[in-house]
């Protein structure tokens, strides 16, 4: 099985979501989370994340074709995030992002609480995967750091995986130290197995400047989407400086 590259740098990708959570807060078209890419692709960042929601909650069908145009010209990678249902698919292939990653939704839900299940929904997911493939886009899946997981998504044909960090960040907030050790223990042998299967291995959910040493300091990582903690923390320090200073952590970890 080929292994993937050098993973000697680590990239910072920028979800921007919650820009357009707090642009449609109370209507109308500002902040524009287009301008919040702009400015974190400025900052440093290596792409931006959007994820279009069924209930469009925040990022809106227009804001990803404007995204899509800023990345393309800026020669930076835009990663829509997206349910594989059929309406997500259908915009997609018509977008045509440089990356897609395929993510669990609920309606319900504040905010994705875990990971897909590939190795039961392989019949499903597999076509969806190949689809997008065909169309240029290179495709992950956001799952848990579970073996069968793991060895589910290689069979798709999917060429990377983002393991779910949002239960590490929520059991550190908790204190269960015990927990996070667990499942920290957990993350780095999942991407130990990733990486022998072939796929490129990427974090996501819940990473702060508290947390993110040791996820950054996982050998095979090769890039962290961080948006919510990212968007919040520029309140108070502006965007170019948050996303300096997780870089700095980023590049630490690594040293």
């Amino acid at each position: 099985m080929t292994i993937v590259g050098d993973t000697s740098k680590l990239r910072l990708g920028v979800n921007i979501d919650h820009i357009a959570t707090l642009r449609n807060a109370r209507g109308g078209t500002h902040p524009d989370p287009i301008a919040g890419a702009w400015a974190a692709i400025q900052a440093g960042a290596d792409g931006i994340t959007a994820h279009l929601r069924e209930d469009r909650r925040h990022m809106r069908d227009a804001d990803m074709t404007r995204l899509q145009t800023l990345c393309e010209s800026e020669n930076i990678p835009l990663n829509m995030e997206m349910a594989a249902v059929p309406e997500m698919l259908e915009i997609a292939l018509k977008l045509k992002p440089k990356a897609v990653c395929l993510v669990p939704e609920r309606r319900e839900e504040r905010t994705t609480e875990g990971g897909l299940d590939i190795a039961g929904q392989h019949n499903r997911i597999a076509p969806i995967v190949r689809a997008l493939t065909d169309n240029g886009s290179r495709v992950s899946l956001f799952i848990e750091a579970v073996s069968k997981q793991i060895q589910a998504s290689a069979r798709t044909g999917a060429k990377v995986v983002e393991f779910h960090t949002g239960a590490y960040a929520h059991a550190l907030d908790d204190g269960d130290t015990e927990k996070a050790d667990a499942i920290l223990v957990a993350l780095r042998k999942g991407a130990v197995e990733a990486r022998a299967a072939g796929l490129e291995v990427h974090f996501g959910h819940g990473i702060t400047f508290e947390n993110v040493t040791a996820i950054a300091g996982i050998p095979e990582a090769q890039e962290l989407n961080i948006g919510h903690f990212l968007i919040g923390e520029s309140v108070f320090m502006g965007l170019d400086s948050v996303i300096s200073q997780m870089r700095d952590y980023m590049d630490a970890a690594r040293t």
